[in-house]
């Protein structure tokens, strides 16, 4: 899969919402109060503002050992997305990433069906193994064979998100046919993109996803991340579309009056898109983004001035 020359790339933002997972290495103070009206406002804000996604993690269920890092609030991602899609109009709904081993694929492609459904096809699937071994062992699945797992659960969402009323999939784990599920996904093909960051995970973006969402790549490992995929791919003979992704570190837009951290970008418009450009050179189609604030006005209008002024500079890059 040759790649595009870097000034023919256009470089696509999407954000992980706030609110909806609370983390302690990333969320603002001001998330612990917020509720669906702060959800609402900050999607319809992104909406507005040209991003190209809304992102919602999911975990079922945090363990006390992780909870004081971790915290125990992680909206479920299906439900997130569903209101936000009836709050939007045109933004894609993205999960970053749904832990489809914890749950049969057609439970799975049930819920994610009826989204795209819903949403008029929004959906982007985002998959990943998963890393909470206690969410693995309440819910019977094998957390050591996790990897394996995740493998044929793709193939046989592949199959279950497909056009077919009837979907069929002979595999070692699972196994059905003659069981019809409608609605069907609006999307002829809802795109799969597979998170991580290790070597399996991003031999299984390469081979079985149509884009890689990584898990905290800094700059420097990105260039080798995305070089191992197009020389998988290009080694399979895979063609077609695939979406490169990275994660871009926290963004101030204007000059702050706090203290947002020393890894935070932040500065004129200008220098902030000359920055988020290098991503595009180095072959990535798609950035998330994360906006340091301290309330969600605060971050809608780092939202509303990212879409006015950054992104046209982005966009200007690419041309």
């Amino acid at each position: 899969m040759p790649a595009l020359p870097p000034q023919a790339r256009r470089l696509a933002y999407g954000i992980q919402l706030p609110v909806q997972s609370q983390s302690t290495l990333y969320a603002e103070p001001w998330e612990a109060a917020a509720g669906p009206e702060d959800l609402v406002a900050i999607a319809r804000a992104a909406d507005r503002a040209g991003f190209a996604y809304l992102a919602s993690c999911d975990h079922v269920a945090i363990p006390r050992r992780l909870a004081s890092a971790m915290s125990t609030v992680w909206y479920d991602p299906v439900a997130t997305l569903a209101f936000l899609a009836a709050a939007t109009g045109r933004i894609r709904l993205l999960s970053h990433v749904a832990v489809v081993g914890l749950r049969h694929p057609l439970l799975t492609a049930k819920q994610y069906a009826t989204l795209d459904h819903l949403s008029g096809g929004r959906l982007v699937l985002g998959v990943g193994a998963g890393h909470v071994r206690e969410e693995f062992e309440v819910l019977g699945v094998d957390f050591e064979r996790r990897g394996p797992v995740l493998d044929e659960t793709v193939d046989a969402l592949r199959a279950a998100l497909g056009p077919q009323e009837f979907p069929e999939h002979h595999g070692k784990l699972y196994d059905f046919e003659g069981l019809g599920q409608r609605p069907r996904p609006a999307q002829e093909r809802v795109p799969v993109w597979v998170g991580g960051s290790s070597p399996a995970a991003v031999r299984r973006a390469a081979l079985k996803g149509d884009g890689w969402l990584p898990q905290g790549d800094p700059r420097d490992r990105l260039p080798a991340q995305i070089a191992r995929i197009r020389r998988l791919r290009e080694e399979q003979g895979l063609e077609g579309p695939f979406t490169v992704g990275a994660i871009a570190e926290p963004l101030y837009v204007g000059t702050p009056g706090w203290a947002v951290g020393r890894r935070t970008i932040s500065g004129p418009p200008d220098a902030i898109a000359e920055s988020l450009r290098a991503y595009r050179a180095m072959g990535v189609d798609q950035i998330q983004v994360r906006f340091r604030s301290r309330s969600r006005g605060e971050l809608v209008g780092q939202i509303e001035e990212f879409g006015e002024e950054v992104a046209p500079l982005l966009a200007d890059a690419v041309r």
